[in-house]
């Protein structure tokens, strides 16, 4: 079956760093274009960044561009957000997302991010 294992999230103070991974299985990886969301309290979930299958299109919501790194492996099955200078309003839970056309679309169960101030 689908699994997701998110992991790297935690509490770090403004101006660090994290680096979030998410592994998968059970789908075809690689046919897939990869995606964080994040969800802060009381907000809707955003999107955040996308990687396409082959890693030649990255997208990201201007807030992380310049700060914020998306990549994969295929290899691996494994998407990767490499956040620097974080600041509070980066706290929120962070999801990844798997979605391909004509197939089921998949979400991870998502890692918290806390920046302290």
């Amino acid at each position: 079956q689908v699994q997701f294992m998110e992991f790297g999230g935690g509490l770090v103070q403004a101006g660090g760093s994290l680096r979030l991974s998410c592994a998968t299985s059970g789908f075809t990886f690689s046919s897939y274009e990869m995606s964080w969301f994040r969800q802060a309290p009381g907000k809707e979930r955003e999107f955040v960044a996308s990687i396409s299958k082959t890693s030649s299109t990255l997208e990201y919501t201007d807030s992380v561009k310049g700060r914020f790194t998306i990549s994969r492996d295929n290899a691996k099955s494994t998407v990767y957000l490499q956040m620097n200078s974080l600041k509070p309003e980066d706290t929120a839970v962070y999801y990844c997302k798997a979605r391909a056309a004509l197939r089921p679309t998949y979400w991870g169960q998502g890692t918290q991010v806390i920046v302290s101030s």
